[in-house]
């Protein structure tokens, strides 16, 4: 191990909190300032506008049913990788960090082109159906849940190998079934990952614009969500709303963290 100063390590301290402080502190704090430049009036008139309600709404709708179907796939997905080989497992494995690697905007314009009603590959049978995807509610959480795909898997994923599948296989001699076991060994074993998925799920999902703004019309009352509405307040020139709900979904992200550490145990902190 290389020996390191102390002038150096504190200088390495200040260059990392300098760095936290200018990115992420200093801006959410005049985020902050802003929305309560006035007092709470701001933020409570912000909250009384009937499209603004419907926009956090909607929000909350399409964030928490993305949410779940990213933690019902992540684990199941993760699973597969980690304790069964099979061929094409290192394209699937590639597949699901494609969220990160595309921009949003790609991916809301890769789902247009596939459903959308008039010209999509799935789109006219869908609609013929009865669902409508692109510019309604479906189009919105398919959007958010793509974006938000690979966090949970690779919370997963490193957990699953590094418990190995001992246990499991001790308990499947024992006469443990594949549902017993994954209750009472796997998810027990991998609960911290999986809530740590959620979570940054949960803020990736409240926090989604690029795809959303493609797959959606913006139609106020229907189809706009939070970060939707901070566009437009601001660019209308009603920055203090703008401001205020910006700062409702920030409050969403902390108060995730929050309640992680809160309800993680000491043994993990």
């Amino acid at each position: 191990m290389v020996e390191v100063s102390t002038p150096t390590k504190w200088a390495l301290r200040l260059v990392a909190v300098g760095y936290v402080f200018f990115l992420v502190a200093w801006p959410t704090g005049l985020l902050a300032t802003r929305t309560f430049e006035g007092g709470v009036s701001n933020l409570v008139e912000t909250l009384a506008d009937p499209d603004v309600q419907s926009a956090l709404a909607l929000t909350g709708r399409v964030a928490l049913l993305a949410v779940v179907i990213n933690l019902l796939f992540g684990v199941t997905i993760s699973l597969l990788l980690v304790r069964y080989e099979f061929p094409g497992k290192r394209a699937l494995s590639a597949l699901i960090d494609l969220p990160l690697s595309v921009s949003p905007v790609v991916v809301g314009l890769s789902l247009v082109l596939v459903y959308n009603s008039r010209d999509g590959w799935f789109g006219p049978s869908l609609s013929d159906a009865g669902v409508d995807v692109i510019f309604h509610t479906p189009g919105l959480v398919m959007a958010t849940t793509f974006v938000a795909l690979p966090l949970v898997i690779r919370e997963i994923v490193p957990v699953l190998t590094e418990i190995g599948d001992d246990q499991e296989q001790a308990a499947r001699s024992l006469g443990a079934n594949a549902r017993q076991t994954f209750w009472r060994i796997t998810l027990p074993s991998i609960k911290w990952a999986v809530v740590y998925g959620v979570v940054l799920a949960t803020a990736r999902s409240v926090g989604e614009f690029g795809a959303v703004k493609v797959v959606s019309n913006n139609i106020s009352g229907q189809t706009q969500t939070a970060t939707l509405m901070v566009e437009e307040k601001y660019q209308n020139f009603a920055q203090d709303q703008a401001y205020a709900i910006a700062f409702l979904l920030v409050l969403v992200s902390i108060a995730c963290l929050v309640i992680v550490a809160v309800l993680r145990p000491s043994s993990e902190k």
